[in-house]
């Protein structure tokens, strides 16, 4: 087990802190104002025919693809990615949801990928889906937590946990492989923890990589307890958006999915994370507490100069090599800046 980075002062660069936490406040804006307009795109959709595919038995409409899903380019930052997905919310990223893909002698396992609260799986894997394909792995990207539109992961987490359960067991079933790697960033480095705990996840996994995974909590930089201060609040953004709730300090949620221990013995965990994470505070409480199959990972720790956030970290390549050694020890490569 490696624990890197827990010991060093963290240095805050104000701008790039401050970039990030706009960002954050207009997608927890977005998540609000969308929910009418996903609402309406429901009813409108209700009365199509089911899809002559294994997604159309699927019980949530984003845990699976369609063929319609449209492939969008590859980017570099999240931002880019996120706004080409408000005009395609379906979007795939490149190299993801090939389902007749087959694992290799090199890469026995496919690579499933899981994005982040108010987020998609092409919001958050638009660089590292196409990077994985290069490498020779299969990979594979669903949308949960929601209904229509680009901002995603608002739903309960068990319920969402179910989702990946049911998209994890297409995988196999299309691959023919028994296992799966899960690669999951902020809620989707967190709610596979639920998945494996309570859902049986630790048979059909071998490996968690997350980036910057909320597996103590959020604050929100204090917006989170803000509303439990203020009677009723938490309540409203509870009916909004339950995962939000389910994932500040000290919830309910939190405190069970981590009773009893954190991690099963059976799945391999890599926390990856940032001292500039401006979501995740502290940055340490993204880690898992220590055991012979954790390795808790800062990108400084390799990268010193790296100014990283929460929201980029996925499109980080010092975080990306990171990814891919934790995926294929056998083949590491030392992170360069």
């Amino acid at each position: 087990m490696r624990s890197n980075g827990t010991m060093r002062t963290r240095r805050r660069r104000p701008p790039a802190a401050l970039t990030g936490l706009l960002v954050t406040a207009g997608l927890m804006l977005a998540g609000t104002t969308t929910a009418a307009s996903a609402q309406t795109a429901t009813a409108r959709t209700a009365a199509a025919p089911a899809a002559s595919t294994p997604a159309a038995s699927a019980p949530h409409a984003t845990a699976s693809p369609t063929a319609a899903d449209p492939v969008g380019p590859r980017q570099g930052d999240f931002l880019s990615a996120f706004l080409y997905s408000v005009a395609k919310p379906t979007a795939l990223p490149i190299g993801a949801n090939d389902w007749s893909c087959k694992p290799g002698r090199a890469h026995p396992r496919p690579v499933v990928l899981v994005h982040g609260t108010f987020e998609n799986r092409y919001a958050n894997w638009a660089a590292l889906s196409p990077t994985l394909k290069d490498a020779g792995y299969c990979v594979f990207a669903l949308n949960y937590g929601g209904t229509r539109g680009p901002i995603l992961a608002t739903g309960d987490i068990a319920k969402s946990a179910g989702q990946l359960d049911t998209f994890v067991d297409r995988v196999r079933a299309a691959t023919g492989a028994d296992k799966v790697d899960l690669v999951g960033y902020s809620q989707g480095g967190m709610m596979p923890r639920y998945y494996i705990k309570n859902l049986g996840g630790a048979a059909k996994i071998d490996k968690l990589v997350a980036f910057v995974p909320t597996n103590h909590g959020t604050s929100l930089l204090g917006f989170g307890l803000l509303a439990r201060l203020i009677p009723g609040a938490d309540v409203v953004a509870g009916a909004v958006c339950p995962a939000c709730e389910q994932q500040v300090v000290g919830s309910r949620f939190i405190k069970e999915l981590n009773a009893g221990g954190e991690t099963d013995p059976a799945v391999d965990y890599t926390v990856i994370t940032t001292w500039y994470d401006e979501v995740v505070t502290p940055y340490s409480s993204a880690f898992l507490a220590p055991a012979r199959n954790v390795t808790n990972e800062t990108v400084q720790s390799h990268c010193l100069i790296d100014p990283i956030t929460h929201l980029n970290i996925t499109y980080d390549r010092t975080a990306t090599r990171l990814a891919l050694n934790a995926l294929d020890p056998a083949h590491a490569q030392r992170p360069t800046c």
